[in-house]
């Protein structure tokens, strides 16, 4: 709690019992004065005056002292009630000639006065000095007076004495309040971290399954491949002699001269892209590091066309490339963000759709834009796109690690990448990078291609 807080409660507080004690108090008034009227019944000039008296103070004390307190504040409130009460007192003593009866009212009155504010014991001393005075004036007993004084000033202490105590207990139960407080706001936070830990722990723990899945199929494809590599290589070689032998041959049939002019180069060219993919799928299935080494965009961008046509079937595939020339960077990670895009691409276009990647370079910087014709997304998607483990597709189809790893792909090559997408318009990946990533001793040399920096 603020210090300005706990002060405006520990004034508070007395406020409101001084509020109770002015209810109770105000019956100590009601008995005196009819205690006075029936004494002097009889006697009209003295009942109408303390009547008006009871009439003028009650004014005051129920009334206008309200009134001053929200206008100017407690302490001139008190003010007012003191005169008041001081007028009250010493008009009620002097038509009573000074009855015991009427001097009650000074010590009754210093009970009410005592440990409001700052100025209490000013206020105290005023008016005990002014009745006293005001009632040896006018004929008072002094005998009396002094033992109504003294009355007054040893209730008045005991009462603010009961006051000051009241207050330290009410300053101690704010304290420990606070303490309360302060060790629920740091049990809430410490259950907030726990809960922030838990999720945390929790998502690293999906992510590291999802990565060794990942690993896992990375091993199988980079196995299929090896397998795949080794018949095509018998393959190839029996394929090429049989063509190499037959067209050694002077006396051909008709049908013999088809296969070497036709069937079996046509049966080499599908071997050999066979073998590129098979190639392209051991190269991008590789889990070792990779190092940066000097590339062509265009090159990896065929290759990533070559790994993804099977999501890219059911679409017609349209390609600009802008012989971007030779980069420093790790062309497998970026064969990977572009069969990534492309696969997205291809998974949002529907049949007869179009998948569109176009490359450009600037003087520093080369640029991919894959766009497709698919459904877009919306604004909510885009806000959360590139986060792990985010995905828009069903249960089983999706790990939402994709687009998370492109990021971080891009972002360590110290490029950016950027989406324009609106719902039913299709969506546009763009991806910048520099020719060389940042802290790379490399530039590019005048043959097109890159070479060290000279320090």
């Amino acid at each position: 709690m603020e210090p300005q807080a706990k002060q405006a409660v520990l004034e508070e507080d007395p406020e409101q019992l001084h509020r109770g004690l002015q209810l109770v108090g105000g019956l100590g008034p009601v008995v005196f004065n009819l205690a006075l009227f029936c004494w002097f019944w009889g006697q009209w000039s003295v009942l109408f005056a303390l009547a008006g008296v009871w009439a003028v103070l009650g004014f005051v004390n129920v009334l206008l002292v309200e009134w001053v307190t929200r206008w100017r504040g407690r302490g001139v409130a008190e003010w007012v009630r003191m005169l008041a009460n001081l007028a009250g007192s010493v008009v009620g003593g002097v038509v009573t000639h000074w009855h015991p009866l009427a001097w009650v009212f000074v010590p009754y009155s210093l009970l009410l006065f005592s440990g409001m504010d700052r100025w209490v014991r000013l206020r105290t001393g005023v008016y005990l000095g002014g009745v006293a005075a005001a009632a040896l004036l006018t004929g008072a007993e002094g005998g009396v007076t002094l033992a109504f004084v003294l009355i007054g000033v040893f209730g008045f202490l005991v009462s603010e004495k009961r006051i000051t105590t009241l207050r330290g207990v009410l300053g101690q139960a704010l304290r420990q309040r606070e303490e309360l407080e302060r060790a629920h706001r740091a049990l809430e936070q410490s259950h907030g971290e726990l809960e922030a830990a838990h999720q945390e722990l929790q998502q690293l723990h999906q992510r590291a399954l999802e990565q060794e899945r990942l690993s896992s199929l990375g091993m199988l494809a980079a196995g299929v491949a090896h397998e795949i590599n080794n018949p095509m290589s018998f393959v190839t070689s029996n394929v090429n002699s049989m063509l190499r032998d037959l067209r050694d041959e002077p006396n051909l049939s008709e049908v013999m001269k088809e296969y070497v002019d036709d069937v079996l180069p046509a049966t080499l060219d599908g071997i050999k892209r066979v073998n590129t993919i098979v190639g392209d799928l051991r190269r991008f299935a590789r889990g070792d590091p990779e190092a940066h080494t000097s590339y062509d965009l265009d090159t990896e961008v065929e290759t990533a066309l070559r790994i993804a046509q099977g999501q890219l079937s059911h679409v017609r595939v349209e390609k600009e490339l802008g012989g971007v020339g030779r980069s420093v960077g790790r062309p497998r990670q970026l064969v990977q963000v572009m069969v990534n895009l492309l696969v997205n691409a291809g998974q949002a276009t529907a049949s007869g759709g179009v998948v569109r990647i176009r490359t450009r370079r600037e003087e520093h910087h080369i640029h991919v834009e894959v766009r497709d014709t698919g459904a877009g997304m919306s604004e909510e998607t885009k806000r959360h796109l590139f986060e792990p483990f985010f995905t828009t597709k069903a249960s089983g189809e999706g790990t939402g690690l994709g687009l998370s790893v492109v990021h971080g792909i891009v972002k360590s090559h110290g490029g950016r990448i950027e989406v324009e997408s609106e719902e039913g318009q299709g969506t546009c990946f763009k991806v910048r990078l520099p020719l060389v990533p940042p802290l790379l001793q490399y530039e590019p040399s005048t043959d097109g291609g890159m070479r060290r920096r000279k320090v």
